[in-house]
């Protein structure tokens, strides 16, 4: 039955590979580039920018002249019937019908200029422009995000597929270690004890194989509707630019790079996008504060006109006018409206200042964490190395050993998943590293996308 069930998962690992290769390749770029396309949240972003930059635009018009030419046309009929009177001597007087029309064409071209608003028009384009810095700085730390999952999600991928790549060399090496220990025990140089504890191993590993593929499947379909893709297709995720190993020099090397922890913080601080978000939003409120204020100020506007009229349209140009002159208005009391604005716009400068603390200490805090996350990853990454040295060493010997009659089938199978341990340990802590490095990348913000 073992037999059977060993040929079956062989086939299965064969047509697996078959399907692979026919399978298309899917790359992180790749990943990212669909999911910076589909994203909603990056759509939504994007929109947000273009609606802050016509508010923008709007904002600069109010520094312009406003113009607008009207004409209009008015007709009137005045249609009256007939009388007639009786005078005390007897005598009569009659008024014929009348019937008339009058028409009346006109047309005027005005223009109107604010010449003082007490700055509110200077502080609405101030809090446009600043609004708008927010909604792209909002949208690059969207990029970012989506980005950072995308690749938190691949490398995930690839490492579940490099323990189901463990769990395949182990069970065709302890399928090997059966076939020697069954025909060993047909010549009597083994006991048959020895091939059922061999038997119970390959019937292990074939089910922390079909475990492994499982969690690797499932990881795939994870990413594929994180990226908005068509998983009805199998794609294969290997690159080229992603080594499955960390050497020592890269190791110090990043180690160096990311060494002073308050250098990166400051780093963090130039470079975040949401920091500077909440920095320009600040600057928004500090702007609606005085655009609120300017409500105590007299508006002060000039205005221009022309126009001309006439009851034929044909003379409309021989009655003429011209127009023109200085506004001003100040509301002296408004009921305490103007007031409860300035509150209000005093209000939410307090809460801007609020949320900027806030992220600033948000960031400090995201950035001491993936500084930590990074240095443990780097000790680990030591540690499995010397395990998996030891691990690889201790299984040989301890084959070595079981082969010449020195040792145990039981050192064997200890020491066979003491390796298998290992291996999953470093390529864990080797991923783990991986995704720590681009998460303080990410923390730290300077990356674009």
């Amino acid at each position: 039955m073992k037999i059977f069930i060993t040929i079956a998962i062989g086939l299965l690992l064969s047509v697996t590979a078959i399907f692979a290769q026919q399978s298309p390749n899917l790359t992180l770029q790749q990943s990212v580039d669909l999911a910076l396309e589909k994203n909603i949240t990056v759509i939504q972003s994007q929109n947000s920018v273009e609606a802050a930059q016509s508010r923008v635009l709007a904002a600069y018009g109010s520094y312009l002249p406003t113009l607008s030419a009207s004409g209009s046309w008015n007709r009137t009929q005045n249609d009256q019937a007939g009388t007639y009177t009786t005078s005390s001597f007897g005598g009569t007087q009659s008024f014929p019908a009348s019937f008339s029309v009058t028409n009346n064409f006109s047309t005027r071209i005005d223009l109107s200029y604010v010449v003082f608003d007490g700055f509110g028009r200077e502080a609405v384009f101030n809090a446009a422009k600043a609004s708008a810095s927010a909604s792209e700085d909002r949208s690059i730390r969207a990029r970012q995000t989506i980005t950072n999952s995308v690749e938190s999600s691949y490398l995930n991928v690839l490492r579940l597929g490099q323990l189901v790549k463990v769990s395949e060399e182990n069970l065709k090496r302890d399928n090997r270690q059966l076939e020697r220990i069954t025909e060993s025990n047909k010549v009597g140089a083994v006991a048959l004890a020895d091939v059922y504890r061999q038997q119970t191993a390959v019937a292990s590993d074939e089910l922390l194989l079909i475990q492994a593929q499982n969690s690797f499947d499932k990881a795939k379909a994870d990413h594929g509707a994180l990226i908005g893709l068509d998983m009805k297709t199998d794609y294969q995720f290997t690159d080229p630019t992603i080594s499955d190993s960390i050497s020592t020099t890269e190791l110090d090397s990043t180690h160096q790079h990311y060494a002073n922890l308050m250098a990166i913080n400051d780093r963090a601080m130039e470079a975040r996008p949401d920091y500077h978000a909440a920095k320009s939003d600040l600057d928004a409120a500090e702007s609606n504060v005085t655009d609120a204020r300017s409500g105590y100020f007299p508006t002060v506007s000039a205005s221009a006109g022309y126009g001309m009229s006439n009851n034929e349209f044909s003379r409309i140009s021989d009655n003429k006018n011209l127009s023109w002159g200085v506004n001003i208005r100040w509301n002296i009391f408004d009921a305490f409206r103007t007031n409860q604005s300035l509150q209000t716009a005093i209000a939410n400068k307090k809460s801007a200042e609020a949320t900027l603390s806030q992220t600033e200490r948000i960031i400090t805090v995201d950035v001491k964490k993936a500084s930590l996350d990074l240095e443990a990853a780097h000790k680990q990454v030591e540690v499995s190395l010397k395990g998996l040295i030891s691990a690889t060493e201790d299984r040989k010997i301890a084959e070595e050993r079981y082969n010449l009659g020195a040792g145990t089938l039981l050192d064997l199978l200890t020491a066979n998943a003491g390796l298998v341990n290992a291996q999953a340990n470093n390529i864990n802590a080797t991923y783990n590293y991986i995704v720590s490095k681009r998460n303080l990348e990410y923390v730290i913000g300077e990356r674009t996308y």
